[in-house]
């Protein structure tokens, strides 16, 4: 029978994207990497699996450690395991996605990070300050979200607890960077069931009242 330690053991690491919308945009959270490699680089939240923790509370561990964030919607995103990602050895990333809505965007860097900020997921110059290969991470998990939200209600975890369709269609929009044509992305989304409109209105932009709807829950 072959034994386990005749084979070599890889490291295994999690990293953690994190979306939110802000300033009409889709922004995504990153720490300053306060040691080496890459000291001073920005990068996804994450770190060392532990030996007796599952891959999902180290996700969550990392989170809380790293950038104070606890009870979010988190969903494994993939698996990086370029032999030459790590610049300290054999290093395979189980990659994440958590989502953010726009209260709970009070970030407080901690453990090795430096600092947390917030960062356009579209700005042309984002993927040259990254460290790892986290600028691949980024774009599959932008491409994840954009296919995730045509078909599931993924798109609510970034909304507040209380919404309008116009807020709910400009979170579509600002996603997939398109136009999305009113009438038809209302009757789409009434149709789902998922929402429910409650007892309560907003002015919109133009001073009208306008609906609120909220999540309905399972």
């Amino acid at each position: 029978m072959t034994k386990l330690n005749e084979y070599p053991r890889p490291s295994v690491t999690v990293d953690i994207v994190i979306f939110t919308i802000a300033e009409d945009d889709l922004k995504v959270l990153l720490v300053r990497r306060g040691v080496e490699p890459f000291k001073g680089r920005w990068a996804l939240p994450g770190g060392f699996v532990e030996i007796k923790e599952s891959l999902e509370q180290a996700a969550a561990r990392e989170l809380k450690e790293e950038v104070g964030v606890t009870n979010v919607y988190l969903e494994q995103l993939y698996t990086f395991g370029d032999p030459k990602r790590d610049p300290r050895g054999r290093v395979i990333s189980v990659a994440y996605f958590a989502l953010i809505d726009a209260e709970r965007q009070r970030i407080v860097a901690a453990s090795d990070a430096a600092d947390a900020e917030w960062h356009s997921v579209f700005n042309p110059k984002l993927g040259a300050k990254l460290a790892f290969d986290h600028k691949e991470i980024l774009d599959y998990a932008v491409w994840r979200l954009r296919n995730k939200i045509e078909w599931t209600t993924v798109g609510y975890e970034l909304l507040s607890k209380k919404f309008t369709l116009s807020e709910l269609q400009r979170v579509y929009e600002i996603i997939l960077q398109r136009p999305v044509d009113k009438r038809n992305f209302r009757k789409k989304i009434l149709a789902q069931g998922q929402i429910r409109e409650i007892n309560e209105t907003r002015s919109d932009v133009a001073h009208r009242p306008a609906r609120l709807y909220s999540f309905r829950e399972k």
